[in-house]
């Protein structure tokens, strides 16, 4: 199995003794492979467009099963299906809470921001299982290291403890990806996500706790998801759910084999809407003026319902600190539930 890091500098590296796990329980019918990854903390290209420069995935593939995952051909470079592998086989980096402890060395690193679920989710399925994610919230805290979570889960309430002491040290912020509340298409193109609605009350007790959060309505789905009114009931739960910030309104993007595995999905559940994709689709992105069409109605629901939340202020980040005592981490073979 072939192995890189995210951004454009191969690690190169086989991986012929990854370990193969097979799932049980509530994880049956999927597989997890274990790896050691050379490094945790990945840095994009000076030229990315981001507005991120470094970023940590724990894990590859993600059992959300989001038809539209632009995430999905990091599967095909390792080998795997960027179908239902990509969905079922997800690859672990057991070594990623370890390897982050020592990048975050203040002699080597440099203490700037770092963004998770940038790739693939954080909190999926898997994380009820090996508390990866958990473990890099607890390190990034200790390091007083800003960080980033963007998340479909509402399994990001087991760590809201961690997650809460951490913004007592450095910049957190927790954000949830809704890009809309029907129950009809959430079910048909996001099928393996706890529901949208739950997803903006998670978002209300983590703001309880005083975590700045935000809400990212992305992506928008031509046909399904990018109507002046849908669009405008997702700024107005999120508001309501006291959201520090709405941003997004971005039309999904289909990549070479993202393209076929979303418009193979869309044929079964909305057949109707294959043509209308297949004419606007010509590349990856949709035309300009659809892009600009949707991010107009965005920018009109987002001015009718601005947040009223006030972000908690912003600790100043120090290097170097004393690390406080470490807590001990839940067992690596318990399996929480899910939240779903």
């Amino acid at each position: 199995m072939r192995w890189r890091t995210e951004g454009d500098d191969a690690q190169g590296a086989l991986f012929p003794d990854a370990e193969r796990h097979v799932g049980r329980g509530e994880f049956r019918g999927m597989e997890f492979l274990h790896v050691k990854a050379r490094s945790i903390i990945n840095t994009l290209p000076a030229g990315s467009h981001l507005p991120f420069r470094h970023t940590i995935n724990a894990y590859r593939g993600c059992s959300h099963a989001c038809s539209y995952c632009f995430a999905r051909p990091t599967h095909d470079y390792l080998g795997l299906d960027i179908g239902e592998g990509f969905e079922r086989q997800i690859v672990v980096k057991v070594n990623a809470v370890e390897r982050l402890r020592a990048e975050l060395d203040p002699r080597k690193w440099c203490g700037e921001p770092i963004a998770m679920g940038t790739n693939t989710d954080p909190y999926q399925r898997a994380e009820g299982k090996y508390h990866l994610t958990r473990g890099l919230v607890e390190e990034l805290g200790r390091a007083r290291n800003p960080f980033s979570i963007l998340t479909k889960s509402t399994l990001v309430l087991r760590d809201a403890d961690v997650l809460a002491e951490a913004a007592e040290r450095t910049d957190v912020t927790v954000s949830f990806s809704v890009g809309t509340l029907d129950e009809e298409v959430w079910r048909a193109t996001e099928p393996g996500t706890p529901p949208p609605w739950k997803r903006l009350e998670a978002l209300a007790q983590l703001k309880d706790k005083g975590l700045r959060c935000g809400v990212l309505v992305a992506p928008v789905l031509p046909g399904l998801s990018d109507t002046a009114e849908s669009l405008e009931a997702v700024v107005k739960e999120a508001t309501a759910a006291g959201a520090d910030s709405v941003s997004g309104g971005m039309v999904v993007y289909l990549k070479p084999g993202v393209r076929e595995v979303f418009l193979g999905h869309l044929a079964e559940t909305h057949p109707h809407l294959v043509p209308r994709y297949e004419a606007m689709f010509r590349g990856v992105n949709a035309p300009s003026s659809e892009r600009r069409r949707v991010a107009d109605l965005l920018a009109e629901a987002r001015a009718r319902h601005r947040p009223r939340a006030v972000a908690p202020p912003r600790p100043a980040p120090h290097r170097n600190p004393a690390p406080p005592a470490r807590k001990p981490s839940p067992p690596a073979g318990e399996q929480l539930g899910l939240g779903v």
